[in-house]
């Protein structure tokens, strides 16, 4: 499978294997493409998950990740592209009906957004909330002072 993803897409794709889990690293281009071939050629039927790690010190800042798995196959792999802050992603919500709610929480925890979502807003925090809390720039004490005074009359959380 690798080498035929890697034959038609070359340098877009790298494949790894990190203690005995397989993955890919995919050019942010390709990763509709690349979805779709994997769930509609290689069987990947099952969107497990989808998240995100935040690099600050990087140029290309977030990993986006998708862990798929395949019932046909029994075998799951990792796909994993990289990109800038603001920057967006194509959903693959029309691909795994899964991947709505991921997307989501992906968007809320880390703000990236992305592309013909049929819904991208919040799904954890209240629309109203500021930042983003798993981004490793967001203090871990820090939180939306003025949301907790005026939805709860309080003066902090903490």
């Amino acid at each position: 499978m690798v080498a035929k993803l890697k034959r038609e897409y070359g340098s877009g794709v790298e494949a790894l294997t990190y203690l005995g889990q397989n993955y890919m690293v995919v050019d942010h281009s390709l990763i509709p493409e690349i979805l779709q071939v994997l769930r509609n050629e290689e069987e990947f039927d099952y969107c497990v998950d989808i998240t995100a790690v935040h690099y600050p010190k990087r140029e290309k800042q977030f990993d986006v990740i998708w862990v798929l798995y395949s019932f046909p196959r029994n075998e799951r792999i990792r796909v994993t592209t990289r990109i800038t802050d603001g920057e967006t992603l194509a959903s693959s919500v029309p691909i795994w009906a899964t991947a709505n709610w991921l997307e989501r929480e992906v968007f809320d925890m880390f703000g990236i957004k992305f592309d013909g979502h049929p819904d991208m807003k919040r799904i954890l925090l209240p629309e109203g909330w500021k930042g983003h809390p798993l981004r490793k720039d967001y203090g871990i004490l820090q939180q939306d002072n003025e949301w907790v005074q005026i939805n709860l009359g309080i003066e902090s959380g903490q």
